[in-house]
């Protein structure tokens, strides 16, 4: 049996607090994703694409749904930057969106390919001790693939500048990952 932290090295957090920073970035990036598809489905007329991103909106609010238990559950408190998130998700999945239903698509594909990642990770450092919460990320971690697929279907990469601005999302993700587990 594998517990969690095991093979933790001097400096790293203990299992208590590693799961603690786990459900705070997580619900921040869940809530984070919530907001995209608001701003996206607030711009987006192509009534093709907002069904598309309708549906994957639904499973992110079940996502956020059961990160929010979970800080409750565990006494986590969530970032504090809540508030920034809220407007930049927000304005992420407009700017995007206005662009057109294929950068919407991008924008998709470059935040669950950062998430995929993210989850990978986590699902990796959680022991048996923790089996619920790992098979809670995994199965997360498959509904965010499957957007990623989605979009990538509906022509993601046939956005003008689609490296550029798929490069700009991960960076942007993966600082919003960073600042999130530790503020």
């Amino acid at each position: 049996m594998r517990e969690t932290g095991e093979d933790r090295l001097p400096g790293d957090p203990n299992p208590q607090t590693l799961v603690e920073q786990m459900i705070r970035v997580d619900q921040a990036g869940e809530f984070g994703a919530v907001r995209i598809y608001q701003g996206q489905l607030a711009v987006l007329r192509d009534h093709r694409a907002r069904d598309t991103v309708r549906h994957m909106a639904e499973q992110e609010r079940v996502h956020l749904d059961t990160f929010n238990r979970l800080l409750v559950d565990w006494r986590v408190r969530p970032t504090a930057l809540s508030p920034l998130w809220h407007v930049a998700g927000f304005a992420l999945g407009a700017a995007t969106a206005a662009l057109g239903p294929k950068a919407a698509m991008a924008c998709t594909v470059a935040v669950e390919e950062v998430i995929d990642e993210h989850y990978a990770q986590q699902a990796e450092q959680l022991g048996d001790d923790q089996t619920e919460l790992r098979e809670t990320i995994e199965r997360f971690r498959g509904e965010e693939l499957e957007h990623r697929d989605t979009a990538l279907e509906e022509g993601a990469t046939e956005t003008p500048g689609y490296e550029l601005l798929s490069a700009g999302i991960k960076a942007g993700s993966r600082l919003a990952i960073w600042l999130s587990t530790r503020i």
